[in-house]
């Protein structure tokens, strides 16, 4: 296996910022934010994909990403642009919460995580999609599908 990056700042072998740690995740600055303030909150364990992560694990990565999203909401962030007439201090105006599970998906680091970003007015962020209205017909056989295969 690959070296892990957050298996190394888990272990303290790479430097981070850390906001959380408790016995089961932790959260951290992300190293390239897409928004000032993104953090990034991991399982302490090397889980690669969604599908690993237990219903206790995955409430507590909720939780922490939940809490830091308040915090956020909360705290005065530096954007670095001082012409916003706070020296560049704004509180941020909502919270994203995205986890990517796979490749396709857009992982790109093969260990769980949830990413927490804080969110402006005018931020560069963006989620783009066609949202378009679904025949019933096939929205009902997609969820016949998925309940025969729930656990």
């Amino acid at each position: 296996m690959d070296a892990c990056v957050f298996c190394s700042i888990r272990d303290g072998e790479a430097e981070n910022s850390l906001v959380y740690r408790d016995e089961w995740v932790l959260a951290f600055m992300d190293l390239y934010p897409v928004t000032p303030g993104h953090v990034l909150v991991v399982p302490r364990e090397h889980l690669v994909g969604l599908g690993e992560v237990g219903d206790e694990l995955g409430g507590r990565m909720w939780s922490v990403a939940r809490r830091v999203g308040e915090a956020l909401r909360r705290a005065a962030l530096d954007t670095g642009n001082a012409d916003e007439g706070s020296g560049g201090l704004v509180r941020c105006e909502g919270v994203n919460l995205f986890l990517a599970d796979g490749e396709a998906a857009g992982q790109e680091v093969f260990h769980v995580h949830l990413h927490v970003f804080p969110r402006f007015a005018g931020d560069a962020f963006s989620v783009h999609a066609h949202w378009e209205e679904a025949e019933r017909a096939r929205l009902d056989g997609h969820a016949a599908r998925l309940r025969a295969l729930l656990p």
